[in-house]
Order: structure tokens, then C-alpha cells, then sequence
């Protein structure tokens, strides 16, 4: 069990991605600005901005659960705050509707998804996929899917069993905790 997925968090993630290359860009480029910025985050601060589920595909990892927002129109009686911020794709981009407030990162998240497209921001599509492919926890999914654990990318990164426990152990608490208060 793992703390639920933040649309909110992501939403704003992914706005604020969007705002700096001008409101417009490929949705699969932004999948994979998301995939690594959750990616960092988890191996910084042993949690990620998301909480998403990570699913190796063939064009490389992606955010699940995002990546099903993106492809669908929330149901008629559903209120979906990513459709309100971003649009469905046209072609194959997505735009920012409206701006968002960044109340749900904190200013470290912030900087961190400011610095993930600082580095890999300049690339397309095509290239994020192809510098995706060699992170150690993508497989290649044979035109399928393959899903990719939180362990996993700590094991890609040579991070030690008992740290990772200690991290799947807090996460656990925090999914507790949220479940307690909600």
C-alpha cells in the first residue's frame, strides 16, 4: 500500500512544465518530464511528487495513472482537476488551459521539476524515449507493458535492500496515515 495518487501535485507538476515551453508540447514529452522528475524525487527524498504507478512501455517508463488522464474524458458526473488545467490531446500535444496555483509542491518540488526541465527540457519526444531506454528498471515490454516498482528503481540505482525496506516502510506509514486523517 502506497499513499494515493496526487492529481493536484501532478496537475501542477505538469502545468508548470507546460509553462515553460510555452503552454504547448507533445504529451509524451511530458509524460517523460514527469516520469523523471518523480523519478529524482524518489531517489532524493525517498518519495515521489505523484504517486503514481510506473509501467515500462515500448517508447520507455511512463506515469500510469497520469498517462490515463491525458488519454481520457473524465466521467459526466466526475470533476477532474487535470482537465480543468490541461487539455485533452489535440494531435498529439496538450496545452495549458488555465494556470495553476502551485499550492500542493512545495517550493523543493518545485525547483526539482524546474531542474529536470533545465537538463532534459531541450529534448523531444523521440530523444527523452530513446535516453529512457537505458535507465536500468525499463524492460522492454515487447508491445506491452511491464509494470516497474518503487523497488526497482532503487535496485537500478544500487541502493542498498535494508534502505529500500526502510523507504517501502515509511511510505506504508504515510498511506496509513492519509487513509487515518482522510
Amino acid at each position: 500500500m502506497t499513499p494515493r495518487y496526487k492529481e493536484q501535485k501532478v496537475t501542477q507538476a505538469a502545468a508548470r512544465l507546460l509553462r515553460q515551453d510555452g503552454g504547448r508540447m507533445p504529451y509524451m514529452k511530458l509524460i517523460k518530464l514527469l516520469y523523471l522528475a518523480d523519478r529524482t524525487a524518489l531517489l532524493r527524498w525517498g518519495q515521489p511528487i505523484s504517486y503514481d504507478l510506473y509501467y515500462s512501455l515500448p517508447h520507455g517508463p511512463i506515469l500510469s495513472l497520469t498517462l490515463d488522464k491525458i488519454n481520457s474524458e473524465p466521467e459526466s458526473n466526475e470533476k477532474s482537476y487535470w482537465h480543468e488545467h490541461i487539455s485533452a490531446p489535440d494531435g498529439y500535444d496538450v496545452e495549458l488551459l488555465a494556470d495553476v496555483e502551485g499550492d500542493q509542491m512545495s517550493p523543493a518540488e518545485e525547483a526539482l521539476i524546474d531542474e529536470i526541465f533545465g537538463a532534459f527540457g531541450h529534448m523531444n519526444q523521440w530523444e527523452l524515449s530513446e535516453l529512457l531506454h537505458v535507465y536500468p528498471e525499463w524492460q522492454d515490454p515487447e508491445g506491452s507493458s511491464i509494470p516497474i516498482s518503487i523497488r526497482d528503481i532503487f535496485r537500478a540505482e544500487g541502493i542498498p535492500e535494508e534502505t529500500i525496506d526502510e523507504i517501502e516502510e515509511a511510505l506504508e506509514a504515510d498511506a496509513t496515515a492519509e487513509r487515518l486523517l482522510a
